[in-house]
């Protein structure tokens, strides 16, 4: 179980870097996911990045957490894409990318729908033996507007870095919520409907917009692979050195979208007692104020989770989710296969090596 983390020290971090977990040093979720495909999208290894397809491919990938990175550059990790079933001949409204979510209201310096708008640069390590050009979109998610590059990988299986700088927006805002506004995404693989338009500047999105210019399909070949690290996005039309966050300060803002609690067998979870003779609760604080109410992620399955009390230990499958007004603590419920004196407490643990428990609350 991850301990509740302290207050970290952030004397001297400017947080420019809109990007989170740029450094992809952060995966709560597991280092290796497998098998990715159609119906497939969402949030596997490194913490805040996104595996997104659309259309009916054929193709899957491996995701990892890798340890391949540029050479004396300061980063440990990356995020690999790996062809393990490959689509060679793509539907003309196939797409593959990984990409991040950015909230309305930490983007609201950047004066989008201003004569001030800001431009912003986007800077990232990349490689990949698939060599020829791949897009980068920005994506206005509250006024469905978007503007794109494209990069080219140059030398196969060599770690390139890559700037781009996007001019801001003066027709339109970001809403300033908790919500999804900005969208990064890089394309990896596209069909034909989704790479014939100019992107090059802000316009009204359409499905050409989603990968101009991209002509590398990374998932016809089985041998193909693709790195990405050191990503961040600034205002303005330079960019800076990454920004390397401490460890505790870049875990921190993860769990304002992702809180992973346990996994494995007989890993203690917390204290729990009877509310009532057959019904045991447990209460207690997210490690941080997460983004909104979140949604509980967990395994259950028969006795997958024990509640060790004075006497006896009471099996049982799974929790129940019942606190859902507030961002910043919980209540899980268990009215099944228990049975006990209200008020007693004891030890919540897991008791199955499949059991894990986490909160989702991501955009």
């Amino acid at each position: 179980r991850i301990g509740k983390p302290a207050i970290a020290d952030v004397r001297g971090v400017n947080f420019r870097n809109i990007i989170i977990n740029g450094d992809m040093s952060i995966a709560q979720r597991g280092t290796s996911a497998t098998g990715l495909g159609n119906g497939d999208n969402g949030y596997h290894t490194c913490d805040r990045w996104e595996f997104r397809e659309s259309g009916s491919p054929t193709w899957e990938f491996t995701q990892t957490q890798s340890t391949d990175v540029p050479t004396g550059q300061g980063f440990a990790k990356s995020l690999k894409m790996d062809c393990t079933t490959a689509d060679a001949s793509l539907a003309s409204n196939d797409l593959c990318r990984i990409s991040q979510k950015i909230e309305g209201q930490n983007v609201q310096y950047l004066k989008y729908g201003t004569s001030s708008a800001q431009s912003t640069t986007i800077s990232f390590w990349v490689r990949s033996n698939k060599t020829g050009n791949y897009n980068v979109s920005l994506y206005n998610n509250d006024q469905t507007r978007s503007i794109g590059n494209t990069y080219t990988i140059n030398s196969a299986d060599t770690w390139e870095k890559k700037t781009i700088t996007f001019a801001g927006d003066t027709a339109s805002a970001f809403d300033n919520d908790n919500n999804t506004s900005l969208w990064i995404w890089w394309a990896l693989a596209a069909g034909t409907d989704r790479v014939g338009g100019d992107s090059s500047s802000w316009g009204a999105h359409t499905d050409n917009r989603n990968a101009a210019g991209q002509t590398v399909n990374l998932a016809d070949s089985t041998s193909n692979e693709w790195y990405v690290t050191g990503v961040q996005l600034e205002a303005g039309s330079q960019a800076s050195d990454f920004e390397f966050l401490p460890v505790d300060v870049n875990l921190e803002r993860c769990f304002r979208y992702y809180q992973f609690w346990v996994d494995g067998d007989n890993k203690e979870i917390g204290t729990g007692h009877y509310y009532s003779g057959t019904s045991l609760r447990w209460v207690t604080s997210f490690y941080k104020p997460m983004r909104t109410v979140p949604s509980l992620d967990h395994t259950s399955g028969t006795n997958y989770y024990r509640f060790l009390r004075a006497g006896a230990n009471d099996n049982f499958n799974g929790f129940t989710f019942n606190d859902t007004s507030t961002n910043q603590n919980f209540q899980l419920n268990q009215s099944s296969n228990v049975s006990g004196t209200a008020g007693h407490s004891g030890m919540l643990r897991t008791n199955n090596a499949s059991a894990y428990l986490a909160f989702d609350a991501e955009l």
